[in-house]
Parts: structure tokens; sequence; C-alpha cells
């Protein structure tokens, strides 16, 4: 009766279109930027392209994968985003599994990991550390300060607390060992959560630009959010294009749009996959300590 109350009613069609409206806002911007790299030269420099195409032409992705520096960055990225969620996740699962066990010293170990989500050294002594290290100008600079996230860290754990204790002893007792019982038991019941801080690493190593801009010596080297940081904000038109004589007929505006495009699909078809684990596993992962 009480979800029948004009109130609720009210309120649900409130909910709803700002929800939606919130939704049309978010999207409206990425519909901007794929008009303008489909459009011609001439409409994108009078500013005067909306949410479509003026002038339609597929001239400015044509230049964009005709310049091997931009495809570079772009392996670049796939190929640090690849490494880096698989070292991450897999030093994650095992430290998770570990850590929602009791066993002495536990408690040390707990406070040490949320003492770097509330303090860290600072960017002068990691590049220091990294320098030190012989990682500068590769990708082990991009993936390795970032592998233990302690947020993470603490949301696959309290996961893992969410798995009943009688299904490990049950397996325990017909002579399973700790790696049978995350791989065969933990692991499959915790798809959500996996997934949901697989995407959390995924978004990071694909977005992160500055350490790319700090670590990387070399423009090639750039993963590919560096390199359309440097085209974007520093407006380092040198590297747009392999030759400047094509933007005599090309807006930098539409390579640029195509590029930032680009650069946004890989997470936008992900994401839909994973969305359905999404809230299910900040949700779990949230109810233990």
């Amino acid at each position: 009766m009480y979800h029948k109350t004009l109130g609720y009613k009210i309120f649900n069609i409130f909910n709803y279109t700002f929800l939606i409206a919130m939704a049309i806002l978010c999207v409206l911007p990425l519909i901007h930027v794929l008009a303008v790299s489909f459009s011609g030269k001439e409409a994108a420099s009078a500013n005067i392209i909306n949410l479509l195409p003026v002038d339609f032409t597929l001239e400015a992705y044509q230049k964009t994968f005709d310049n091997p520096l931009f495809l570079q960055t772009l392996y670049n990225s796939f190929y640090r985003t690849t490494l880096g969620t698989f070292i991450t996740m897999t030093v994650l699962v095992f430290a998770g599994y570990a850590l929602s066990k009791e066993f002495k010293g536990r408690n040390f170990y707990m406070w040490f990991i949320v003492f770097t989500m509330l303090f860290s050294g600072g960017m002068i002594p990691s590049y220091i550390l990294v320098s030190n290290l012989n990682l500068t100008n590769t990708v082990w600079a991009l993936v390795l300060p970032g592998v233990v996230n302690a947020f993470n860290l603490i949301l696959l754990m309290n996961f893992f607390k969410t798995i009943p204790k009688s299904l490990e002893e049950a397996a325990k007792i017909d002579g399973a060992g700790f790696f049978r019982i995350l791989f065969q038991i933990y692991l499959p019941l915790s798809m959500a959560g996996i997934a949901t801080i697989t995407l959390f690493t995924m978004v990071f190593h694909w977005n992160s630009w500055f350490d790319g801009l700090i670590y990387m010596r070399e423009t090639s080297n750039y993963p590919l959010a560096t390199f359309l940081q440097t085209i974007v904000v520093q407006q380092d038109m040198s590297k747009i294009s392999t030759n400047p004589e094509d933007l005599e007929n090309l807006s930098q505006r539409t390579v640029k749009s195509a590029q930032i495009f680009i650069g946004a699909l890989p997470i936008l078809l992900v994401y839909p996959f994973l969305q359905k684990y999404f809230v299910k596993g900040i949700v779990m992962g949230s109810v233990k300590e």
C-alpha cells in the first residue's frame, strides 16, 4: 500500500527524471566530440557543430591512424593496461585471500595497509625511487608503483569474508589445500567483487597520464592518455600528424576529437560487460571490516 501512495509516485517520477537528466548531461559531451570528429574543417573551425556532424568526413580518423606515433601510444596503453591489470589482480587476490583469514600479526599488516591510504612519500621520493631502480622510460615505471591499491585490497578482502567458512571447512576435510580452495571456491563465488576491482584497475591504468609524463623520456613510450594531454592541454601540435601539410586541409579540432574519442572507446566497450557486477561488488565488499 505504501508504494501506491501519491507521495511515493511523485518521488519516483522526480528521481527518474533527475537521473535521466544527469545521464544525458554526461553523454552529450561525448556525442559532441564524436560529431566534431566526423565534421569538415570549415564547420569545425567555425564552431557551428552541435550533436550532429556537418560535412561528414572520415578524414580525421584516416589521418589519426596514419600517424605512427598515435598508434604506438595506443599500443603502449593497451600493453600497460593489460600488464598492470593482470599483475595488480594477481597480487590483490592472493593478498585479499590471506588477509581475510585470522592469523597472528594480521592487525599489523592491516594497519600498515591503511596507513598507505592516509600518507604517501610524495612525487619527488617516488621519482627518486623509480629512477634509482632504473625503471624510468620503461613500462614498469607505470605498472609497479600502483600494484597494491589499499582501497581495492580492503574491498576484495571484505568480499572474501562474506563467503561462508563452512565451505572452506568442508573442502579442507576433503583434503583441499589453500590454493585449491582459493581457485575452486573463493574465486567463482567472488566474480562480482573481482569484476568491480578489475574495472577500477583498468580505468586507472587507461586514464593515467601524469606518471607517463614524469617517468617517460621519449614520446614514443608515452601511454595514450599522456600523448593526448600533450596535444589537448599543452597544445603541442607537432605530435598530431606526421605531415604538417595535412593540417592545411584538416582542422586540428577534428583530429583532436577523433583521437579523444578513440582514447575513450575501449573503456566504453568494456564497461557494459562488467556493469552488472559493479553495484553488487561495491555493496558486498563494504559490508564487513
